[in-house]
């Protein structure tokens, strides 16, 4: 049996920037930095190797617990990223505080460790150094704001499209819900009609019709509350449909079934097939006299699964008023455009010996999450 719970949406996390990405990013920036530096020094001699050593991996430790403090209460900034002004102005304000400590920093480390080894430290008076290296730490501060304003734009965006995605696919799934269970009453509407027709005559064939009814009523309805059923629910649904048409119209009608294995797990919309073969009844059966042949194939057709009901009698002039109007095929048309829009198609032809076809045809998909093949 299946699940007549409606498969539900996964809910996915709002995309948002990953710190690894960015670590990988920082480490190689910094590396470069002192690759540099270590090669100009190397190339001309005038210090030790381990200086610049010192000096960038300085800069690189200082401006790292800088970065990683920055970007812990990035998230406070977010809701200003639709206003560029804003929330620049606010990142850069703590610049006036954060460059004089990040020289400090910097400074405090290479004095601590040149001490250490005896080794005199030399560099600029602490005025002028401090205006030098504050104003070249903020060019690289501005540089890193601005990288955090594009990653952290880039994630509001991709959070925004995901619950866009996420609230659109909740109100298709509801709308096919909708539709899906508006069919269940015309259904039953028409299959009460044609036992109907046969109490009179026949009380005995009209209680087994009434005992095959119950049966296919159950099927419909757990089918109804789901948008979508695989081929094989559908088929079996429209095996036991077809069981109470044949038993109404007796020998003369004959049904030959023709479906590749392969596509039975095949996802469609839910009673999708069942007015198709409903239509050949009610356009070729029963304003037919005579004997109908009646066949019904489902298989693949590169990236479609294609369906085709067809019957040897009637023409499309005859049904195309009735068919427009009908509940079923229109219902049916709806509930294709609101699930895949233009890929699927649904459309009726006059077979080249007479009678008609009605076609449908949906993307090849799998089935999905809760559904079962068969």
């Amino acid at each position: 049996m299946v699940n007549p719970a409606p498969a539900p949406i996964q809910e996915a996390a709002p995309a948002g920037p990953t710190w690894p990405p960015f670590a990988v990013a920082w480490t190689a920036f910094w590396l470069l930095m002192i690759g540099v530096a270590v090669q100009n020094e190397a190339a001309h001699g005038s210090v030790p190797l381990w200086m610049p050593l010192l000096w960038e991996g300085s800069s690189c430790l200082v401006a790292t617990v800088l970065v990683w403090a920055g970007w812990r209460h990035a998230g406070r900034l977010d809701a200003h990223l639709p206003r560029p002004a804003a929330w620049f102005l606010r990142a850069l304000a703590p610049l006036p505080l954060v460059a004089p400590a990040f020289v400090v920093g910097v400074f405090a480390i290479r004095h601590t460790v040149h001490a250490q080894l005896g080794v005199p430290y030399t560099h600029l008076a602490w005025g002028p150094l401090l205006v030098q290296e504050s104003l070249k730490f903020s060019i690289f501060y501005g540089l890193f704001a601005a990288v955090l304003f594009g990653l952290r734009s880039s994630a509001r965006l991709a959070g925004e499209q995901l619950r866009a995605q996420r609230a659109a696919a909740l109100q298709q799934q509801a709308q096919l819900l909708q539709l899906a269970q508006q069919i269940e009453p015309h259904f039953l509407f028409n299959a009460l009609n044609t036992i109907a027709a046969t109490v009179h005559d026949d009380p005995a064939r009209a209680e087994a019709l009434v005992t095959r009814l119950g049966s296919l009523l159950r099927a419909a309805t757990d089918l109804a509350r789901r948008p979508q059923a695989t081929l094989a629910e559908e088929l079996a649904l429209l095996e036991a449909y077809a069981d109470i048409m044949l038993e109404r119209f007796g020998p003369r009608v004959s049904l030959q079934w023709a479906v590749d294995d392969n596509v039975r797990a095949c996802a469609l919309p839910t009673l999708s097939l069942q007015p198709l073969l409903e239509n050949c009844f009610r356009h070729g059966v029963e304003r037919h006299p005579g004997a109908v042949a009646l066949k019904v194939e489902a298989r693949r057709e590169g990236p479609h699964l294609a369906v085709t009901v067809t019957n040897d009698v009637g023409s499309l002039d005859s049904t195309r008023e009735s068919i427009r109007e009908g509940v079923g095929l229109s219902n049916l048309r709806q509930r294709l455009q609101v699930a895949y829009g233009a890929a699927a198609r649904l459309e009726l032809r006059p077979q080249p010996g007479g009678g008609l076809a009605a076609r449908l045809e949906v993307p090849l998909n799998p089935p999905l999450p809760g559904m079962k093949a068969a």
